[in-house]
């Protein structure tokens, strides 16, 4: 499984930004697939996950009521999309999946390269 992630850039504070996650390389009937961060000095950490079959979502309370994640199973592509987004969204946003019922550092099986937003005046 290949995950290669888009969308990243620099905005200003309150802005919107759309990340994308392209996979490839295998069906995800059984997978959960999502996001994690992770800002310089800190761990990594989780954003919002959704299960690829009968969609649940999941998201980290920072994040809650600001970001939404949504997947196209035709496209084989899982979107993020930030809005009101804060200085402290600042991080490399990595894509990830999974084949545990839980979303989890340890769980992950396959991970993207990563893509760098920042948040910033």
């Amino acid at each position: 499984v290949q995950l290669l992630e888009s969308g990243g850039g620099l905005v200003q504070p309150g802005d919107s930004l759309k990340l994308s996650c392209s996979a490839s390389g295998s069906t995800f009937s059984s997978y959960r697939m999502g996001w994690f961060r992770q800002a310089p000095g800190k761990e990594r950490e989780f954003v919002a996950s959704i299960r690829w079959v009968n969609p649940y979502s999941k998201y980290a309370d920072s994040v809650k009521g600001r970001f939404s994640i949504e997947k196209d199973s035709a496209k084989n592509t899982v979107y993020l999309h930030m809005n009101y987004l804060r200085p402290e969204d600042t991080a490399i946003y990595y894509c990830a999946s999974s084949s545990s019922t839980f979303f989890t550092l340890q769980t992950i099986d396959h991970w993207g390269t990563g893509t760098q937003v920042t948040v910033s005046l």
